[in-house]
């Protein structure tokens, strides 16, 4: 047997295939297209999907891949076994309706045998029981009967609740007496003895029903090889993270981390968690993907701060995830060469969710292990869901990792009391949430409008001089007629008005005859497309099957159109910028503003800001014709249109390309040329979600409006700070320093101040059965200044226990600290926090020897001296 490397199956196995007629596919992205039942690609033929069904057709009835996947089902079993991983590789040959068992069994059998030289005794064969030619088909392969097995439908047998379906043959490989004996065919699957390399399915069913099978005119094969199981093989190592690929991740964990695979079995697991989600990780964000609490965005960022906290675990006090992506980009890109083209991206957002993670993970994490010690002591086995729901809620500590860190120390945690303080949360969000709402987006979708459509005319015309009344709404009734001051929506038979829609707000405008007058104060789009017009009668009485003049504001529609041309040029700006990561997450187009939301992993710096504004600008000035048309949605991928295409689109769809800069799928209104835009400019940049940035933006006469009004503004400073523009910096600065220097002096006396009053407290050291101890509301100006007041009591109390609190803006604040002395033989700063900080409506935590709480109402403080006094003495007493 050849003992081939990962590069090396791979391409044994697609040259072979090509040599077969085999049109041989790159990897499919692991983001599935054109298909949301799935989050992420699983499986070789998951995205061929539609070719098996006959949705699509094929671009050869032969083709072979090596797809990349990932599963994530059995992600609590990573590291803990030497055999499941979250991201593999799956070899496999596909026939649409060409060739059948006959061949698909032969090419099998002489790519193992003759390709791959694996000694033919060294494989054992399973087929449906009923499936007698697989079974021949075998035998004249050359394969011996006695290892050939016959298993029913539970073991080779595909098939869903209907549709493609039929029997399958899987190849398994005996590893040797090494791994036990080989009595017969279970007793080597269940001692790992024979592992299973290959599947290959014979869909040649369609299913009907539970017992309904009717045969398929052009059966199909699907079949598929997991790469890093070959190449155990091929190698001749125990498991995946023995193959030398993956070892030389698992050296790299070794050198940062100064520990051993298969020395100590923690860490193993640790080593084993890594070495895999680091490949997940990195591959997921070469696809596209960026860290988000949603979708696959959370299923990225979860096996990201798995790794980091097995990092830790390992001892590992820096960051290091790069390193290891490092590893993976240099022993993948020869087949894979996106990673080497994505480096700088890969690298820079799995770096920035490491950095963002590990400003919570230590906090997270010390007070998670006061938890786990407090229980330990009081001998419990769970942990309060509201515990877990605060580490969460105020510090930000995953809850996945909570529990997976409760049970590497045999503890529970109440997750139905997590999940209600998480509904509870949701409800409170969601009443202070301000919903904006024209008060008829209600009327949307009537069923009334099921029987109507029109024609939008508004790409080409801003008038239409015969307009025809096809109905009118009011009070979401048809009626035949509205008069002066009613308000009500009006359908017409073709109309220049854009209703809202893929961001683009609605047109305004008026509609009037000579009978009546209207202003049009919002359009809006039904889902069936039918647009619908607000209005409110100015004059005059207006009837269904009235004729009339639909006039937009024409002024407001050029605006309009300068800013949505503007977010094209916008999105391929960030893209050159940031990153083909980079993607469209949402979008406002008003008369007056753009809104741009777009997926990246961190905030922009000013210079990138600057970057992606210039080169808008240069688009603008370059003034570029920009060209519309209409085409097939598949004609649209093959031009290269940018386009969600996992989302709904129908046959045809709208192309907007500007020159050879951009080009999109958007149904929107454009200017003709770039020119009309005529000044770009980013005003802010923010996060609206993890994961995700919003830019506002503005173009035209509202970039004019708002320099100027900024010219104003520096007037008015250079007037306050009695200086002339010029000089505008240097002022301001010195300003700065002067206020500084005023700030150190009034920080100084504010701590002579606060140390007189401390020494006051000198008197008020009192004693619980041989234990001194301060309690004292007193002024602090924020957090840091209660602890410097608390280190300060502590050093004068030499042994026993300081609590204060403070008024800081409004809300409690509050400090527990401790002298190690009293810490080792008496009591815990979490357990006095646990049972003093509700007295203040507060909730938190901290370390055995100081911990603090915030939150609560400062009404409380009035009487918490004594309260808390009270409250020490029954836990001391």
């Amino acid at each position: 047997m050849k003992n081939l490397s990962l590069d090396q199956i791979r391409d044994e196995y697609l040259n072979f295939f090509k040599n077969q007629g085999h049109l041989a596919e790159k990897s499919f992205s692991l983001i599935p297209k054109d298909d949301k039942s799935l989050l992420l690609i699983g499986a070789g033929m998951a995205p061929l999907k539609k070719f098996f069904t006959g949705e699509l057709s094929a671009p050869s009835k032969r083709m072979t891949t090596c797809q990349k996947c990932i599963r994530t089902g059995d992600i609590d079993n990573v590291g803990k076994t030497d055999r499941h991983g979250t991201f593999f590789e799956m070899l496999g040959n596909f026939s649409f309706g060409d060739y059948f068992k006959k061949e698909a069994i032969h090419w099998a059998w002489t790519l193992l045998t003759e390709k791959f030289e694996i000694e033919p005794e060294k494989l054992w064969i399973t087929v449906f029981k009923d499936d007698d030619e697989a079974f021949d088909l075998w035998v004249k392969e050359g394969q011996d009967p006695k290892r050939l097995v016959r298993l029913g439908k539970e073991d080779n047998f595909w098939e869903l609740e209907t549709g493609p379906s039929g029997p399958c043959t899987e190849i398994f490989y005996d590893r040797g007496e090494s791994y036990g004996t080989l009595k017969n065919f279970d007793d080597g699957v269940e001692n790992e003895r024979l592992i299973e390399v290959w599947n290959l399915v014979f869909t040649q069913f369609d299913r009907k029903s539970k017992d309904e099978y009717e045969p398929l005119s052009h059966p199909n094969i699907d079949t598929g090889m997991g790469l890093e199981r070959m190449a155990c093989v091929m190698q001749g190592v125990h498991s995946i993270f023995d193959i030398k690929e993956i070892r030389s991740i698992i050296e790299e964990i070794e050198r940062l981390s100064n520990k051993k695979y298969k020395e100590n079995e923690k860490d193993d697991i640790s080593i084993r968690i890594i070495a895999d989600h680091v490949r997940s990780m990195t591959f997921m964000v070469s696809d596209g993907i960026i860290p988000s609490n949603e979708s696959r965005g959370y299923v990225l960022r979860k096996i990201i701060r798995r790794a980091i906290r097995h990092g830790k675990l390992l001892g590992i006090d820096r960051p290091f995830l790069a390193d290891l992506v490092q590893k993976v980009i240099d022993g993948w890109s020869y087949h894979y060469t996106e990673l080497a083209q994505n480096k700088d991206t890969i690298i820079k957002i799995i770096s920035a969710e490491e950095a963002k993670f590990e400003e919570t993970i230590n906090q997270g994490m010390n007070i998670l292990n006061s938890y786990i010690d407090e229980l330990k002591k009081e001998g419990k086995k769970s942990l309060s869901g509201e515990k877990a729901f605060i580490l969460y809620d105020t510090y930000g500590f995953p809850f996945d990792i909570t529990k997976e860190i409760l049970e590497e120390n045999g503890i529970s945690v109440d997750e139905d009391e997590f999940n209600k303080n998480m509904q509870e949360q949701k409800l409170r969000a969601k009443e202070n949430a301000h919903i904006e709402d024209s008060g008829w987006n209600s009327d949307l979708n009537l069923d009334i409008y099921e029987n109507y459509k029109n024609e939008f005319i508004g790409y080409e015309f801003n008038v239409n001089d015969d307009a025809k009344v096809n109905a009118i709404v009011k009070d979401k009734n048809l009626v035949d007629s509205i008069k002066e001051g009613d308000k009500a929506i009006v359908i017409l038979d073709k109309t220049p008005f854009y209703g809202q829609s893929g961001g683009q707000v609605g047109d305004v405008g008026t509609l009037k005859n000579d009978k009546a007058t209207l202003r049009v104060i919002d359009t809006k789009k039904t889902k069936t497309g039918l647009v619908l017009h607000e209005v409110e009668v100015e004059k005059g009485e207006l009837k269904t099957g009235d004729k009339l003049d639909a006039e937009i504001d024409y002024k407001l529609r050029q605006d309009t159109r300068k800013n949505h041309t503007a977010t094209h040029l916008l999105h391929k700006a960030l893209k050159m910028v940031l990153g083909t990561h980079v993607n469209q997450a949402g979008s406002l187009v008003s008369p007056t503003r753009l809104r741009f939301d777009f997926t990246h992993f961190q905030a922009m710096t000013a210079e990138e800001i600057k970057q992606v504004e210039n080169i808008v600008n240069e688009s603008i000035f370059d003034a570029i014709d920009v060209d519309t048309s209409v085409v097939s949605l598949e004609e649209s991928k093959k031009m290269g249109a940018t386009g969600l295409f996992e989302d709904k689109y129908g046959d045809f769809v709208r192309v907007v390309k500007v020159g050879d800069f951009s080009m999109e799928l958007c149904g929107g209104t454009h200017v003709k040329n770039t020119s009309e835009v005529g000044i770009f400019k980013i005003v802010q940049e923010t996060g609206i979600a993890a994961g995700v940035r919003r830019i506002e933006a503005l173009t035209g006469r509202n970039t004019y409006k708002y320099l100027n009004d900024n010219e104003a503004e520096l007037d008015k400073l250079s007037e306050t700070f009695k200086t002339n523009k010029d000089d505008l910096i240097n002022k301001a600065e010195q300003t700065i320093t002067d206020l500084k220097d005023r700030e150190k002096e009034i920080k100084d006396l504010k701590n002579k101040i606060q140390n007189a009053e401390l020494k006051n407290l000198d008197s008020e050291v009192k004693n619980i059965n041989g234990i001194n101890y301060i309690i004292s509301v007193i002024d602090a100006g924020n957090m840091n200044e209660l602890r410097q007041a608390g280190d300060k009591l502590k050093d004068k109390v030499k042994s026993g226990i300081v609590m204060v609190a403070a008024d800081i803006g409004g809300k409690t604040s509050f400090i527990i600290t401790l002298t190690k002395d009293i810490v080792s033989k008496v009591v815990t700063a979490n357990i006095l926090m646990k049972n003093i900080a509700p007295l203040l409506d507060a909730k938190g935590g901290g370390r055995d020897d100081m911990a603090q709480a915030g939150g609560g109402n400062s009404d409380k403080l009035k009487d918490f001296e004594k309260r808390a006094e009270e409250k020490l003495k029954e836990i001391l007493g």
